[in-house]
């Protein structure tokens, strides 16, 4: 069973409220979770809430409200972080006035790539399935938290035992602003074993 006085705070922001399952994250300037690629630049201090676990196979959902939004970069979303070189996380990234990012990062020993398409600005909140099948991940994203499309797969090189999962938020540039968080839940492994091409055979 789910609940939210389980969560740890990996980086405890200095102001946020848990009312009921309704978590408020207000970010710092200057704060993000980003490692080295493309121009060498590392920021590892953006606010983490998560649970622990040693569970092989669930489904973690969250509805992120990011209405307060206004920032390039300002962002809110899933997370699972393990340490400084290891982590994924999936957000809107706030860009302009036209469109934002919806995309995922995952950092596997040190180095973070992106992963992102564009939408419309007038998008004010998401919905993210966070799925684990031992030390493979699945990211997917919704609009109304009932019809989920696949954001990512993706393999962890540190995530085949005890991990941690959750939430965070942050503002990379000089803003702030004010997530919201609700509709957390646990559930079975919504992301069912491949049926497909069987794995290829192990040589003698």
């Amino acid at each position: 069973m789910f609940m939210i006085t389980d969560m740890r705070w990996t980086r405890e922001p200095e102001s946020y409220s848990i009312n009921g399952d309704r978590i408020c994250v207000t970010t710092k300037p200057h704060t993000d979770l980003w490692q080295r690629t493309y121009y060498h630049f590392r920021n590892d201090n953006a606010p983490v809430l998560q649970l622990e676990t040693e569970e092989k196979f669930f489904s973690f959902i969250v509805k992120t409200d990011f209405t307060a939004s206004h920032h390039r970069f300002d962002q809110c979303g899933i997370v699972m972080y393990l340490d400084s070189d290891n982590w994924l996380k999936a957000s809107v990234e706030y860009e302009n006035e036209k469109f934002q990012h919806l995309g995922s990062v995952v950092t596997n020993h040190g180095y973070s790539d992106w992963a992102t398409t564009a939408i419309p600005a007038g998008v004010t909140s998401m919905w993210y399935r966070f799925s684990r099948r031992e030390d493979d991940y699945c990211v997917e994203c919704s609009s109304d938290g009932k019809e989920f499309s696949q954001m990512r797969v993706c393999h962890m090189w540190e995530g085949a035992g005890k991990i941690r999962f959750g939430i965070y938020a942050c503002s990379p540039e000089d803003s702030s602003f004010t997530a919201v968080f609700t509709d957390m839940a646990l559930t079975e492994c919504a992301w069912k074993a491949h049926d497909g091409q069987q794995p290829d055979a192990e040589e003698a």
